[in-house]
């Protein structure tokens, strides 16, 4: 029966010892002790080092967020003014085309006409000396119609008759003819 008392001795010491150290209340001062100690020290570490440097990067990130949105709204400003000068410049571009189009239709009708009206005068003028040479070629050659159907009576009438008629009565009859 003594071993089965030191077994029972045993039993509740084993129990006292073999437990979680964080349930023996004879413990609990100490630990609270460390436990405000230990938030104390991280709290410190936190407000002094940690949560400035994280404030400060978030505070930077956001102006350089903000200064990246001024950028953008500047060059966007940028880029509608150069649109609008683009488009003006093309809408000069093409009034100052349309202007040098008309003109040079203008002139290239002048040039067509005044060189038509100078083919007109020429050809005027060569018509005119036409005609003169016409006429002239039309007077020596009525002049010279009495004289072949002078000659062409005579050689008729001495070919058909077989006599040789007088040159006035010749001219006598190709004129009444």
């Amino acid at each position: 029966m003594a071993d089965t008392s030191h077994a029972a001795d045993a039993a509740p010491e084993a129990a006292s010892s073999g437990g979680l150290p964080q349930f023996d209340f004879s413990t609990w001062g100490s630990q609270i002790f460390w436990l405000v100690v230990t938030f104390g020290a991280l709290y410190f570490i936190l407000s002094k080092f940690i949560l400035p440097a994280l404030a400060s990067g978030i505070a930077e990130r956001s102006d350089r967020i903000a200064d990246d949105l001024a950028a953008a709204e500047r060059m966007q400003r940028e880029a509608e003014h150069a649109n609008t000068e683009y488009e003006r410049g093309l809408a000069d571009a093409r009034a100052k085309s349309h202007n040098i189009s008309a003109t040079t239709r203008a002139s290239v009708e002048a040039e067509i006409a005044a060189e038509g009206e100078a083919a007109d005068t020429d050809l005027a003028r060569q018509q005119a000396a036409a005609d003169v040479r016409i006429a002239g070629i039309r007077a020596d050659a009525m002049s010279n119609i009495d004289g072949i159907a002078l000659g062409a009576a005579e050689h008729i009438v001495s070919k058909l008759a077989g006599i040789s008629p007088s040159a006035a009565a010749i001219k006598a009859a190709v004129t009444k003819a």
